[in-house]
């Protein structure tokens, strides 16, 4: 792709620039001959693919890592979560490496080979009979049982961790690019542009039920190797036709790291914390051409946007210190932070669904039908993703119109009450999934018992995912809401930090938990633990990280509309706050569509 078509600039504002689409030459584009649907399925195939790769290696690499690789479940576990965390963490910066220089066409590109590449590996670490330790012998009792050495096991952390290296560059891109080849301001694009987030939602929707069902079954039942070997295939594919339809596709120019603007003003604001704060604000650098209205929280960050005589004259010229606009852009990042901290835990609690769940699973009884076909503990998980699009439909079809009735709001119920009801729900989980532990490992009567019905699991996924419904629509609505125009790719990326941060912190419980019990509580046979007791810690934790929340909430002022005079000023395409209503209605839609299952 021309580099000269990819090149962002600022304005003498210190806003970005439009970035105006171009062609892979980067010329103006062409409508006739660029964009448009068949551009858009080539890209959210690469996320279909994606889907398929991350959603049938998570959903049962739990059970591998305890049966093929005799791991002990709490290490099992934090291999699962940290690598669902650092494929979340670096979203982040593959969101950043896009915005500042690559291009989101580029990091895609990039992206989907590393995942085709990992996935080649995983294939080949499951496959290769010398990549397992030997089968168990029960007549040695523990000692029969050798766990994978670690020359083993770091074939398969390179795997892991490459898949998360491509996986997170497209997470954070794919649906970027695919609004991009719809132009917005164009009645007909514009609603071509709503349809396109549905069904990319359905597609990947889709993906993540095939991954739990048949791609978990041929891995249980026909071979690890083929299972990964098949989403290895998967994704050769998308990305030979992603990079196929290159002349198609319209791009649009990166506008730069956010990072250098919240730099800027932080040292701004500090290199000038000695001075006075101006008594009236409009004597503030870029004040009357600001794009955002002043507000009065975080006052200390106004200093950054102070014109000091001394320092303009100096080595230090008028146009490196920030805009008042840049400042209150900061301010708006400092603002969704209380609220960030929040939804960790709820993070926390989904990651239970990949890991101890699943292991419950494996030692319940999962025939169906009087003992003919036996469900794959992964693929119990079904009843998550079902929960999932159920509430979604739902909220869509029920809950929102009647709240908006009792509210009187647009919208319903606002993106903090969506969040605070996924959170609820949650915690309500966790308890939900302590009393069964105990139900099923009181059954089992330490394994002379009996082992209860693999079917008693639904409930907790059937909340976990009824709460997924609620609090992922409502975090990403808020994130991007709230989050500044140029900022809203660092917004999203710090909302999927909450996933990271939210698997990293289940790995931390599960070994702090492991020291302070001696391991009693998280044992390799369950029946002989206490993980429902793990399962309340959980459930207690989400009781005070609600009341967090709630206070944090109370105190959250929505961002407000930009002055009249300076609307015009904003690209009429990206604006997220009231236009008119309807308008703002529809993006918000288009937002809510960008739900990764």
């Amino acid at each position: 792709v021309s580099a000269g078509g990819l090149v962002g600039g600022h304005d003498d504002n210190g806003g970005a620039d439009d970035g105006f689409v171009v062609d892979y030459k980067g010329n103006p584009v062409d409508k006739a001959l660029t964009g448009g649907w068949k551009s858009a399925a080539l890209i959210a195939g690469t996320e279909l693919a994606e889907r398929v790769a991350v959603i049938g290696v998570s959903m049962n690499l739990m059970t591998y890592l305890t049966d093929g690789l005799h791991l002990s479940n709490a290490k099992a576990a934090n291999i699962v979560t940290n690598f669902m965390g650092t494929l979340n963490l670096l979203a982040i910066v593959g969101g950043f490496s896009a915005d500042a220089k690559l291009g989101r066409y580029r990091t895609i590109a990039a992206s989907a080979t590393v995942s085709a590449v990992g996935l080649s590996l995983l294939a080949a670490s499951t496959a290769l009979p010398g990549m397992r330790p030997p089968p168990c012998k029960p007549a040695d009792g523990a000692a029969g049982c050798v766990a994978a050495s670690s020359g083993q096991m770091a074939l398969l952390y390179a795997a892991l961790y490459t898949i998360a290296l491509g996986a997170g560059g497209l997470k954070a891109n794919v649906s970027g690019l695919g609004t991009d080849q719809f132009d917005g301001r164009d009645p007909r694009e514009g609603r071509a542009e709503v349809h396109f987030f549905s069904r990319f939602y359905f597609g990947i929707s889709l993906g993540s039920l095939l991954a739990t069902t048949v791609l978990v079954y041929v891995q249980d039942n026909v071979g690890r190797g083929w299972g990964y070997g098949v989403s290895a295939a998967v994704m050769v594919v998308a990305t030979a036709a992603f990079v196929a339809g290159t002349r198609r596709y319209r791009y649009r120019r990166p506008q730069g790291s956010p990072l250098t603007v919240i730099g800027r003003v932080l040292w701004a604001a500090w290199r000038n914390r000695k001075l006075p704060l101006p008594a009236d604000p409009s004597e503030l650098h870029g004040f009357h051409r600001a794009k955002v209205p002043h507000t009065d929280r975080l006052r200390f960050l106004d200093k950054g946007a102070i014109l000091d005589a001394n320092l303009a004259s100096s080595e230090h010229p008028a146009v490196a210190v920030p805009t008042l606009t840049e400042v209150e852009e900061v301010k708006m990042v400092a603002k969704l932070l209380p609220i960030w901290s929040t939804c960790i835990l709820f993070w926390t609690v989904y990651s239970q669904m990949n890991t101890f769940t699943i292991e419950q699973a494996s030692r319940m009884d999962r025939r169906v039908g009087g003992g003919g076909f036996v469900v794959p503990a992964g693929s119990m998980s079904v009843f998550l993703f079902l929960a999932i699009l159920l509430f979604t439909a739902l909220n869509e079809r029920l809950l929102v119109p009647l709240a908006r009735r009792v509210t009187g709001r647009r919208e319903g119920l606002t993106s903090l009450q969506r969040v605070g009801t996924g959170l609820v729900l949650s915690t309500i989980a966790m308890a939900v999934a302590a009393l069964v532990e105990k139900k099923r490992r009181d059954a089992s009567g330490g394994g002379a018992g009996v082992a209860i019905s693999a079917f008693w699991l639904v409930p907790q996924f059937f909340l976990v995912g009824a709460s997924e419904a609620f609090g992922y629509v409502g975090q990403l609505e808020f994130f991007i809401r709230e989050a500044p125009e140029r900022m809203k790719s660092m917004s999203t990326g710090l909302f999927l930090n909450t996933l990271s941060m939210g698997f990293f912190l289940s790995s931390l419980l599960v070994a702090a938990v492991d020291s302070a019990t001696g391991g009693a509580w998280v044992r390799d046979n369950l029946d002989d633990g206490r993980l429902d007791l793990f399962y309340w810690m959980l459930a207690v934790l989400g009781v005070f990280n609600i009341v967090g929340f709630l206070c944090c909430a109370s105190r959250h002022e929505y961002k407000r509309e930009a002055p009249a005079a300076a609307a015009t000023a904003i690209t009429p395409t990206v604006e997220l706050t009231e236009q008119p209503e309807e308008e703002d209605a529809v993006k918000v839609a288009v937002a809510v569509k960008m739900m990764h299952v």
